[in-house]
């Protein structure tokens, strides 16, 4: 009996001690509860995880084959939509450096035409994957390089005749005979003549960044040095006879020649800032200059008063070689008027009603 009170009071005591263990646990269990909230308050708001963006940038890759062989050139990887062929053509001379940007020329079939610089990838690419035809252009040159070339040398070339060096002309009979006054006028307006030209290509054209095969160079070079060669010498002559009608003629065709080259300056400031006489989206306007007002009538007055111009320094001089220049640069320009008067056409057709693309009322 005694054992078994023993026994009971053991158990007892065990129930005692198993709640005594059970109410701590959770007295613990509350002070855990009740110290979760103050421990998120104290640090803070939570912050939610950042959404991880997935790009959605389409790369292209440009195959560049050989246009005549079709043989595989190079490969141009993560190309983006937006690049342009300008950034292909970046990327393709970093892989093959002895081809500069400016002597390549890329199209998208053999024999069609060279894509512009400023041409996306993705108006052109019909996949992810984008074949390129290369075509080597050769050496090339800037247009600014270009004008200035081909006008600077008329300036010095004529001034080497004006002065009648001893390799040109006889030097006897250079000193017996005097020249006519229409001599050193003509000089005076050829100079100037380029010397505008040659100011304008500096301070007032807005010149392209593009390039232009060497062969261009050579071949504008060639034909202004070589006309300009062949007018000084016959107006620098000692020979030479002036005008038929005299001081007349020379007093009137030099006014109309000053008068032509004024307009022409004019026109070229009002198509090199479109802003000052209207908007990019119109023709350009006249104004209040009177040289302006030839807008009116065509939509190449530039190329009016430099025909002018010339016809005017041809009645002043009276010489054959002037005569020949002018009808191959009236024929030239009349090729250039026309092909920018179809574009003028097709762009400002509310502004070209009834006008010419050169002449008045003729061409």
């Amino acid at each position: 009996m005694f054992k078994k009170q023993k026994s009971v009071a053991s158990e007892c005591k065990r129930e005692v001690f198993s709640q005594g263990g059970t109410r701590s646990i959770q007295k613990n269990d509350m002070r855990n509860f009740q110290s979760f909230p103050q421990l998120v308050l104290s640090g803070g708001p939570l912050k939610s995880t950042p959404a991880v963006k997935q790009s959605k940038t389409t790369h292209f890759e440009i195959e560049i084959l050989d246009a005549q062989t079709r043989k595989q050139i190079c490969i141009v990887d993560k190309v983006t939509q937006t690049s342009t062929i300008h950034d292909v053509k970046q990327k393709f001379h970093k892989a093959c450096p002895k081809w500069y940007p400016s002597r390549v020329g890329l199209q998208l079939e053999r024999g069609g035409p060279f894509l512009k610089d400023y041409i996306t990838i993705q108006s052109v690419a019909a996949s992810s994957i984008v074949t390129l035809y290369f075509t080597d252009l050769g050496q090339q040159v800037g247009w600014t390089t270009v004008f200035l070339a081909e006008y600077t040398g008329p300036l010095l070339i004529y001034f080497l005749f004006y002065l009648r060096i001893p390799y040109i002309y006889d030097m006897k009979e250079s000193s017996r005979r005097s020249r006519h006054p229409v001599v050193h006028l003509a000089c005076f307006c050829h100079c100037m003549h380029y010397t505008r030209y040659l100011l304008e290509t500096l301070f007032v054209h807005k010149i392209s960044a593009g390039h232009t095969p060497l062969k261009n160079l050579i071949k504008g070079c060639a034909f202004y040095w070589g006309f300009t060669s062949w007018i000084a010498y016959y107006v620098n002559h000692p020979r030479y006879t002036p005008p038929s009608f005299g001081n007349r003629q020379v007093t009137v065709s030099a006014i109309n020649f000053l008068i032509c080259e004024a307009g022409n300056h004019f026109i070229n400031v009002v198509l090199a800032h479109p802003n000052h006489t209207g908007t990019n989206a119109c023709f350009p306007s006249p104004n209040y200059n009177p040289f302006t007002w030839m807008f009116f009538l065509v939509s190449c007055p530039n190329y009016t008063y430099e025909i002018g111009s010339w016809i005017s320094f041809t009645v002043m001089t009276q010489t054959l070689p002037v005569g020949i220049f002018t009808l191959m640069m009236s024929i030239q320009m009349s090729l250039w008027a026309q092909k920018k008067h179809k574009i003028y056409l097709k762009k400002f057709n509310s502004c070209m009603h009834r006008k010419s693309a050169m002449i008045p009322f003729i061409l």
